[in-house]
Order: C-alpha cells, then sequence, then structure tokens
C-alpha cells in the first residue's frame, strides 16, 4: 500500500509539471485528499495533491493555488493541511452526511444533503467555482473528480 501511495504521489507531481507544458494533464489514481500531514485516513496514505502542490511552489511554477475538489467525499485532509495558507484555497462540493463524519474547515465548503440531482449541483458548482478562481486568481488549479458520479452518469446514459 506504501509503495502504491508513492507512485501515486509521483504521477500528480508528474501530471502537475505536465500541465504546464500541455495545459492539462491527469492521474487517475490521484485524489487521495483524506490524508492529513501526520497520518492518514480513509484509504488515503499521503495527499498526493497537497505534496504536489508544495512541488510547484517550491519550484517557482505556482504561487496560488485552488483545490477544487467535487468528490462527494468533503477532501478533509487537504482543508487540515492548507487551513493556515492564504496561498491555497481548498473548495470542497461534497455530500453534508457521509465521510468523514467530522468534517475540516476548506476555503469553501459546499455540503450538499442526500439525494441532490444535476439540478441542484451544475448550479452551485457553476456559482462557487467562478467566485472561487475570481477572488484566488491561481496560477494553477487541481481538480479532483472522485468516481463517485458515477452511478449518476450510468443513470443518465439510460434514459
Amino acid at each position: 500500500m506504501v509503495e502504491r501511495s508513492r507512485r501515486s504521489v509521483g504521477a500528480t507531481i508528474v501530471a502537475a509539471r505536465a500541465a504546464f507544458h500541455d495545459g492539462l494533464a491527469a492521474n487517475l489514481a490521484g485524489g487521495t485528499h483524506h490524508a492529513f500531514a501526520d497520518r492518514g485516513e480513509g484509504f488515503c496514505v499521503f495527499n498526493d495533491v497537497a505534496v504536489a502542490a508544495r512541488v510547484l511552489q517550491r519550484e517557482g511554477k505556482a504561487g496560488r493555488i485552488v483545490v477544487v475538489d467535487c468528490d462527494v467525499h468533503q477532501g478533509n485532509g487537504t482543508a487540515a493541511i492548507f487551513q493556515h495558507d492564504p496561498s491555497v484555497f481548498t473548495f470542497s462540493m461534497h455530500g453534508a452526511h457521509n465521510f468523514p463524519f467530522r468534517k475540516e474547515t476548506s476555503d469553501l465548503d459546499v455540503a450538499l444533503e442526500d439525494g441532490a440531482t444535476d439540478d441542484d449541483y451544475l448550479p452551485l458548482l457553476d456559482r462557487h467555482l467562478d467566485g472561487a478562481l475570481d477572488r484566488h486568481r491561481p496560477d494553477f488549479v487541481f481538480y479532483l473528480a472522485g468516481a463517485d458520479p458515477s452511478r449518476a452518469i450510468a443513470w443518465a446514459g439510460s434514459r
């Protein structure tokens, strides 16, 4: 598990660097947003986005970073790691009543009620994403999609 986690962090760093060259890159094994600076949680050993953000800052590629986390679970580890760091803005849209049951404080948390639909979700994302980007003016954006919406995608595709 540790070796897989280390490789996932490395892949996110490589993807972040590639995004500067190509404009966009992805790591399908990333998104370990429940890992804290001092411990893992929820199947997340190391927080790949937090490490990659610090690497970009150390290399001088990005000073201001936004983390947009649209996984159904709040990115509690990411929120805690950057809680007192104004150079990284954390935005999490997540289910209000699921794991983690003790939420951390992101710069912007949008908690959705159980059963939220696209009609509930998309206008909130549009409004809050634009506001976060306008306020923080990032040099780089990390987006965590999560695999959680796959049920909604499959359902919509079967109509």
